[in-house]
């Protein structure tokens, strides 16, 4: 008997080309093939730790949603809650990397791109966001990142050893199952949503597809 597709892989099947934009972008390329611009790295490394900061309470409110809002709590806690304690790690991370490469995290200020998507990820920590809707958000976002870094890492890549551990950190397998789980969460909750919550899921799926990319190209040179 054939497995029946899910709606989040209905929805990357349906909408490929943007999928492929943000996991698959010239930025994510470059490291890849070797040929990244450092300058361009290290406006990534500046924009994303001032995202990352803006990412927390958006998780803390998901998590806030799942204790309220799930058919299966207990389990949904426990996998947002891992992903929540991970992040204090990142951040960290953030901070050393920043100090290898000469940028000066205080001195940086959030651009547009960034601006923009830390707004819309403000805006689903409302209560009036369905649980159902923000984890959709929560999952596409981690794995854009997990898609997209564990391409660098592939047989044939050329990434410069100086760019491993950053590939590593989000394109790792333990990362990829903790993907797997927001995207079964997700997938569970969509099963028993309402149509107008499934069309505002797939709508921030979307959404957040093109944040990634527009953040991708505001590291890779744009704004």
């Amino acid at each position: 008997m054939e497995a029946k597709i899910t709606a989040t892989e209905t929805w990357r099947r349906k909408h490929r080309l943007l999928h492929a934009g943000a996991t698959r972008h010239p930025f994510i390329r470059g490291i890849r093939d070797g040929n990244i611009d450092i300058s361009a790295f290290k406006t990534w490394l500046g924009q994303d730790y001032m995202f990352v900061r803006a990412f927390v309470p958006f998780v803390a409110s998901v998590l806030t949603k799942a204790w309220k809002g799930s058919n299966d709590s207990d389990n949904d806690v426990e996998v947002i809650l891992g992903g929540m304690a991970a992040l204090n790690d990142e951040i960290s991370w953030f901070k050393k990397e920043a100090s290898k490469w000469g940028v000066q995290l205080s001195n940086i200020a959030p651009q547009k791109a960034n601006q923009e998507y830390c707004r819309f990820l403000e805006s689903l920590t409302s209560p009036e966001v369905e649980y159902t809707v923000a984890i959709v958000a929560f999952w596409v976002i981690e794995t854009v990142y997990q898609e997209s870094f564990a391409h660098c890492l592939e047989d044939g890549s050329k990434t410069p050893p100086e760019l491993k551990e950053t590939c590593q950190r989000w394109g790792n397998e333990g990362f990829r199952e903790y993907c797997n789980s927001l995207g079964k969460i997700a997938d569970r909750q969509l099963e028993k949503a309402s149509d107008d919550v499934i069309s505002k899921a797939e709508a921030t799926f979307l959404q957040v597809l093109e944040y990634e990319v527009n953040f991708w190209n505001m590291s890779h040179g744009g704004t």
